[in-house]
């Protein structure tokens, strides 16, 4: 049984987290641009120090670039069976490179997965990560930008989800385990089973 999953929610959502736990459980890999992008700025490589300079000015990495990538990745022996996507599409023009590549081999997402999460609650989450992580893309500006960003072009990709009916939107507030086990229920009504509990 594939899996082609998107999960959705602003920066602080949990969304990191709850994308690996649930792409373990369908045996999926998880396709997060944030960690392409963070290998490729670790390893100094072209795109990296492309991307490093983009986000580190607060700034977006243009639709080209990301959907390119996210082609190439999806590509990929290990993500024929399904994917997890996290991170993109992350506006309108994205969903648009997606649907074009999933039609072209005959595939559908199954279903979006929006973490609900109040701004203030992302914003607490955010600086207690970069507290803890040193994270320089985390300062307060940049994330009120991302924030920003997250609400004006994110926000209505999930519209164009919703009105294809495949959008489970989860209270992304509660223990860990409760979130995760809102997710699974939302999946499992849809018929998309776990292979491993």
């Amino acid at each position: 049984m594939t899996a082609r999953l998107l999960i959705v929610g602003p920066q602080g959502s949990g969304k990191g987290t709850q994308g690996v736990l649930v792409a373990e459980a369908f045996g999926i890999p998880v396709v997060s641009t944030g960690d392409i992008f963070r290998a490729n700025i670790k390893q100094g490589t072209e795109l990296g120090l492309k991307v490093k300079a983009i986000t580190d000015a607060g700034d977006l990495v243009p639709d080209e670039v990301t959907s390119e990538i996210v082609r190439d990745r999806l590509s990929q022996d290990d993500a024929q069976g399904g994917f997890l996507l996290d991170g993109y599409p992350r506006n309108t023009t994205q969903v648009g490179h997606l649907d074009a590549f999933l039609a072209e081999r005959g595939e559908n997402l199954d279903a979006v997965i929006l973490l609900d999460v109040p701004r203030d609650e992302s914003i607490a989450r955010i600086a207690k990560r970069a507290e803890e992580q040193g994270r320089s893309d985390d300062t307060e500006e940049a994330i009120a930008k991302r924030l920003d960003i997250y609400e004006s072009e994110t926000a209505p990709i999930v519209d164009v989800y919703a009105e294809r009916g495949i959008v489970d939107r989860i209270d992304g507030v509660g223990t860990l385990d409760e979130i995760t086990a809102r997710i699974f229920a939302a999946l499992e009504a849809r018929g998309l089973v776990r292979v491993a509990a």
